[in-house]
């Protein structure tokens, strides 16, 4: 790497370089989440199912996840600043187009072609951190920032958005992220110089068809996760024929790598024991965080917070992951007792499952949820970043960037395996619950009527006629029983990942090669990591 006192002009002080990479990686941190930061309010802005709210998300992810491993080279060959000033005009056009159009199918390609840009921001976001951390472990603490700001990005989009959507269209969220991102974007452009954070190569023999292979396998196995339970399966054909084509595709990616003389993920990479044991991991951390969305779902839905207040008491989470990630960093410097932090994580993740079981109720305070919140950021930011550099760590500095492809992918898999199996269970356990509740309700409940006299005299004390209280007191029964059997399915899914943690815990126990494989970035280029 050529020397990065060349990058920046020599007079700007190394703080103002600091601060405005951060801000970079921030707002580009923020983007991803944009679209589902109310999702119930983007849903009614574009006419849309929720569904499409998140599979918008995905469609950026896939984007960042198949772009990976192409995007080293555009980085290695055009000059850092003028690669900069590319990515901003790209990222402000995009922006200003999904503030403009409601067309959701143009929102789809508009969240695509985002995350390709955003993919190239966090890599020179990335690149330039680690070449102002002049630590020995410079790239064990850039990673553990950039993961711990991943961590905290839903709550944080949402403080951010929430303001906007209670008082504007939703649309505005996106001209509104034009303004946070281009002041510290054109700051960081101004105070650069126009040089190579990397050492010049050639830009020809792009390996572009590995790029569309793996895109088009990515989208595709977002929208089977997003719509499969929606279209019923494979009873759609829609979804038989995604199904097809990704097999297909991966039979032919996995056979074009193998045979590819210079391939751009490197699968030998599995090879590797201990490269393996970290994606499993991986795997069940993304199951694990996935599940945490239910949180801020049962504020919203059951204890009947808006989103800004919901959002606001997760602040105790980010304080969590910050202070989780600070000793992420304490125990990766010391490159020893990675089995005991991994340990301690789950637990502290089981702990918090099971702590909300407890505390799911129709009516609650919010000091309750203060410290389980704590301890589930302290767990999520102990084991992020130390699993995704376990992975890194476990094969030769040739395969770093392989392996970090891989891990994308992996990412990306589960975190859409997440998404679905949420919805999926969400279905299952209300529709079982909720003709359990309404069967007690019409068979074993004698009280009833009293019930539905109650909601009326109520409706009737605020200026109800009697005749339309009576129809408005079965609605709000109907709603009273929806409502407790959400809270039925967040205990017993909840219990289900609390069992994962323990489980987990035991397997980490039957690993000791864990905490004798040290975490060593040194060698590894910084790979463009990926959400």
């Amino acid at each position: 790497m050529i020397n990065s006192l060349s990058i920046f002009k020599v007079k700007v002080p190394e703080w103002l370089i600091v601060t405005s990479i951060f801000m970079v990686l921030l707002s580009s941190v923020l983007l991803f989440a944009l679209s589902t930061a109310d999702g119930t309010a983007a849903a009614g802005y574009y006419g849309a199912e929720p569904a499409d709210i998140q599979f918008s998300m995905l469609m950026f992810y896939a984007a960042v996840a198949s772009f990976a491993v192409v995007e080293r080279r555009f980085f290695s060959r055009v000059v850092t600043k003028d690669y900069l000033l590319i990515c901003i005009i790209l990222e402000i056009i995009t922006a200003y187009w999904c503030f403009k159009t409601r067309d959701m199918w143009l929102i789809f390609a508009l969240r695509f072609l985002q995350g390709i840009v955003n993919c190239g921001l966090t890599s020179i976001s990335l690149n330039l951190l680690f070449s102002r951390l002049k630590s020995e472990h410079a790239k064990e603490t850039g990673y553990t920032i950039f993961y711990g700001m991943i961590l905290c990005v839903s709550p944080v989009t949402a403080l951010f958005s929430a303001p906007l959507v209670e008082n504007y269209e939703y649309n505005v969220v996106y001209k509104a992220i034009i303004f946070c991102f281009l002041p510290s974007a054109v700051l960081l452009f101004t105070i650069m110089n126009r040089s190579h954070a990397m050492r010049k190569t050639p830009l020809y023999k792009i390996d572009w068809m590995s790029f569309v292979l793996f895109s088009t396998m990515l989208v595709l196995i977002a929208y089977v996760l997003i719509y499969g339970q929606q279209k019923d399966w494979m009873d759609d054909s829609s979804i038989l024929y995604s199904i097809s084509s990704i097999v297909f595709l991966s039979i032919v990616s996995i056979l074009r790598q193998l045979t590819l003389k210079r391939p751009a993920v490197n699968l030998s990479v599995f090879k590797y024991r201990n490269f393996i044991i970290g994606i499993v991991f991986l795997v069940i951390l993304y199951i694990i965080r996935g599940a945490f969305s239910l949180t801020s779902s049962y504020f919203v839905m059951v204890l009947g917070m808006d989103s800004l207040h919901a959002n606001e008491i997760m602040i105790f989470n980010v304080a969590g992951v910050i202070t989780g990630s600070l000793i992420a960093i304490k125990f990766l410097i010391r490159q020893k007792h990675l089995r005991i932090l991994w340990i301690a994580g789950f637990l502290l993740l089981s702990s918090f499952f099971f702590w909300m079981c407890l505390l799911f109720a129709n009516e609650a305070g919010t000091t309750n949820f203060y410290l389980p919140l704590f301890l589930q950021g302290v767990g999520a930011g102990m084991l992020m970043s130390p699993v995704i550099m376990f992975i890194m760590s476990s094969v030769p500095d040739a395969m770093s960037q392989s392996a970090a492809s891989v891990g994308i992918f992996v990412r990306f898999a589960t975190f859409s395996l997440s998404l679905a199996s949420v919805n999926f269970y969400q279905l299952y356990f209300k529709g079982v619950h909720y003709d359990d509740l309404r069967s007690n309700l019409s068979i074993l409940d004698f009280n009833l009527p009293e019930r539905l006299k109650l909601y009326q005299g109520i409706l009737t004390s605020k200026g109800m006629p009697s005749d339309e209280a009576g129809k408005a007191a079965v609605g709000l029964l109907s709603r009273a029983v929806q409502k407790q059997a959400f809270l039925q399915f967040c205990v017993s899914y909840y219990e289900w990942i609390a069992i994962l943690c323990l489980a987990t815990i035991l397997l980490i126990t039957l690993q000791p090669v864990i905490s004798r494989t040290a975490i060593n970035l040194r060698g590894k280029q910084p790979a463009a990591v990926g959400f």
